[in-house]
Order: C-alpha cells, then structure tokens, then sequence
C-alpha cells in the first residue's frame, strides 16, 4: 500500500515509509513547490530522528536549504511556515497513530496544504521516475528553532483569564508538552505531559474514547471545569466536561461558535459532511451562515478560504481558524473553548449545561465497518436511501449525507484507514437504532 494519501504521507515505519523515502520526498519536494528552502519540524515518534535526517539530506542534496525548527506540533510548524513567509515545510509526524507509525505532513506558501489533488501525485511519481543527482553546491541547515518562542507570543494573549478555571490536561505523551505549560502555566492537572514515543499510556487518539479513560477520572478527581486531551502531533483536541462525559468533537465546533459571537464576530462558518444538525442549528441561531465540505484538513483550509469562514470544525477534532491563517491547532482551540468556559462559570453556568443546550438529536458518532467490498456497500445505501425511498437531500462529496426531515446518515470511506465509516442521526433514540439497524443489514452483505 502506498504512503501516499489524500492529505499527507503515511505509513507503517520500515514498511510504507522508510529513511529512502524520506529522502526522495526532500530531495524533490524544493522542485515540486518551486522552493529553495524548507521549513522541517518533528515529533517525538522513535522513527522521527532519523526520518528527519533522511528529508534534511535529501533537501541538501538537491542544493536547497533546510530551515530547522527541531522538535515542533504540526500547527507550530504551520505557524512556522506562514510567520517565515516559506515557500514550503514538513512535519515528521504521523499525528494519532500507533507508535509503529510515521508520515510527512507537507505544506506550501501561506501554509496552504499539499494534499493527493494539490502536488502529493505528483511527488509522489517524482520519487518513483525520477533520477537524482546530486547538486555540486548542497544546502545549507539553518537553526530556526527560535520559531517556537514566537509560536507561544502568538498563544498567548488567548490564555488572559483562565487562570480562574480548574482544567485537567492528558498531553497524550505527544507534542502538546512542548508549549502548553508555557501558555498555561503549571497550574493545571497535567497527566501524560512527558515526550514518550511508546505512547505507554494510551494510543495518541482521543477520538476513541477508550483512550480517554485516564482524563475522563482526572477531571472528576480534581474538581476541573473541564477536561482537555491532544492527540500525538496536537492538531486535533477532545474535550470532557465538568462530569467526566466525553464530547463529541463536532459540538464543539458550536461553542467555538460561542466564543467569536461573543466578540462580535458572526458570518462564514465551515464544517465537515458528518456535522451534528445540532450543530448546524446551534450556528444558525447565533447569525452564522454554515457551508458544509469534504473531511480532511487538505479540503477543509482551502474551503475556509474560498467562503472567508471565520472558524471551521470537523467531526474528528480539527479546528480551523483565520485567525490562525486557516489552519487548525489544538492549543489555539483549546484556548478559545476554555475562555466560554471561563464565561460561563462566571455566570454560574457549567460545559456540560452548554452542549446539553446545543445537542437536540440522537447521534451515533462515527460507526466503522471494515470490509474490502466499500464500493458496492456504498452503491447498495445508495439505492436504498436515495433512490428507492425519498429524501430532501443528498449530498454526493465525499461518500453520501442523504437526508430526511426526521433523519440523516452519511456514509464514506476512510482517507487513511481501511473502514467505511457510517455517521447517523435522528430526531430519537428509538428512530436512530432502527436506521441503524436497516444499514448495519445492508453493509452485512458486503462483508
């Protein structure tokens, strides 16, 4: 299986990428994004240092310079790359995957990203055809490490006042730890806050709850007004609330909704195919007109920009923000999501009576089904829900959202995994098991 995906490179270490892939992806990438330097950054991953060492030589090697950040989260390297105006970086970094992973998150000028349709193609047929040689000047390495300094300057105005919360933090043993005590200081609960490339606690992604289960008692245990989890690279960001319930990520994009209303700032808003109606009427209500696109950061920063969102939110964790040069940070949403948190202790309200108010339907939550023949399951859900029955809507990127008054599902195959994942709703519990039950039946006989 190739490394190569629809927004990054990615792989098994020492299977699907390895120290020679690494190198060509340097080595021609300056020729790809007509570029005579590249930003580099990397996680704390075992397979990393020496990943790293491969991309700098292969960037030297085509006679291009590497401007060094060292260790670094993803949206610091994207902050890197619009702050230096650079032509192009890479983030060695496999975000949450398990520990036996590795990848190359690539981004151009204005730290726009470099996804399958944008350049990953194409690179990646440069690494299979073409031949290298090795430039008679080579590059030069150049310490910019001092990047991170303004990366937390940039943070830190966002943290003003929440020194009065409570707040549990789970790093996740992953890069969060490089800069969140720096912007909240030490008096947060933090668990999992040293680098560990073993993951030992937990697989660095929140978005499965069971690797919630150590911030979902902390924030319990130590009273906190809420819980915050980072996945490995800090890109993405879970929330618990003051009762240790896990929310689901897609509310989330809601209450951020909160946060810019409450400075005045209501208009474009971005959310992905699998978005909660809760949230989507929770936006309307606040003035926010909310377009709905394709998951994945590669399609959601271009579409931010095309509407001139203000924010954008995806099932998965991802946050957005023009603030934040349309990219999405952890951190950074972290931080506006704890100042509506701030706002409403203030007014003696608590997180969890917030999306009690936003939810207003039974969701699933992403449901995945591994199977070979996702292709023909799609095509038989279609048939059955958009041709033979009714419905008000469908819309046809990124697999299927067909849409009725009562319900909704949307069904589409994983970018970077080997699952047809299944998002439903309905307007009770009773209505999304049965809905649930009809589509589970149909996906059965394609297994």
């Amino acid at each position: 299986m190739s490394a190569f995906k629809a927004y990054d490179i990615r792989g098994i270490y020492g299977k699907d990428i390895d120290e020679e892939l690494a190198y060509k992806v340097g080595y021609f990438l300056p020729k790809l994004l007509d570029a005579d330097h590249v930003v580099v950054g990397r996680d704390i991953r075992l397979s990393s240092p020496s990943l790293h060492d491969a991309l700098v030589k292969g960037i030297t090697d085509s006679g291009n310079d590497v401007w060094d950040l060292g260790l670094a989260t993803t949206p610091m390297v994207y902050f890197a790359t619009a702050f230096l105006s650079a032509s192009a970086s890479v983030q060695i970094t496999a975000s949450h995957n398990p520990k036996e992973y590795n990848g190359l998150k690539i981004s151009r000028k204005g730290a726009l990203p470099v996804g399958g349709d944008s350049g990953l193609k194409d690179l990646e047929r440069m690494t299979k055809e073409e031949k290298i040689i090795v430039a008679e000047k080579k590059g030069s390495i150049k310490d910019y490490s001092y990047v991170k300094e303004e990366y937390e300057k940039f943070l830190k105005p966002y943290s003003a006042g929440l020194d009065t919360l409570s707040i549990s933090i789970d790093c996740s043993s992953g890069m969060s730890s490089l800069i969140i005590k720096d912007i909240l200081g030490e008096k947060p609960h933090y668990i999992n806050d040293t680098f560990d490339g073993n993951f030992p606690a937990h697989e660095p992604n929140p978005l499965e709850e069971k690797n919630c289960a150590q911030i979902k008692e902390e924030t319990v245990r130590n009273g906190s007004d809420c819980g915050v989890i980072y996945d490995g690279d800090a890109d993405r960001v879970m929330f618990i609330d003051e009762k240790g319930s896990f929310i689901q990520p897609d509310y989330i994009t809601a209450v951020i909704g909160y946060y810019y209303a409450s400075k005045g700032r209501v208009g474009n808003a971005l959310q992905d195919i699998r978005t909660s109606r809760s949230t989507t009427e929770a936006l309307q209500r606040l003035g926010y007109k909310v377009t709905t696109w394709k998951v994945g950061h590669a399609f959601a920063k271009l579409k931010i920009r095309e509407i001139d969102g203000i924010f954008g939110g995806e099932l998965a964790g991802h946050y957005y923000f023009r603030d934040f040069f349309n990219c999405d940070s952890g951190i950074f949403a972290s931080l506006l999501v704890l100042s509506v948190v701030r706002d409403l202790k203030e007014k003696g309200r608590t997180l969890s009576s917030l999306i009690e108010e936003i939810v207003q339907y039974a969701n699933s939550g992403e449901i995945n089904f591994r199977l070979d023949r996702k292709d023909e399951a799609i095509a038989a859900l279609y048939k059955c829900f958009a041709e033979d029955e009714k419905p008000e809507a469908v819309m046809d990127f990124d697999g299927y959202r067909i849409e009725y008054p009562d319900w909704w599902f949307n069904v589409r195959k994983s970018n970077t995994e080997p699952y047809l994942r299944i998002v439903a709703e309905a307007k009770d519990k009773e209505l999304l098991q049965s809905k649930l039950e009809k589509i589970r039946n149909i996906i059965g006989n394609f297994c």
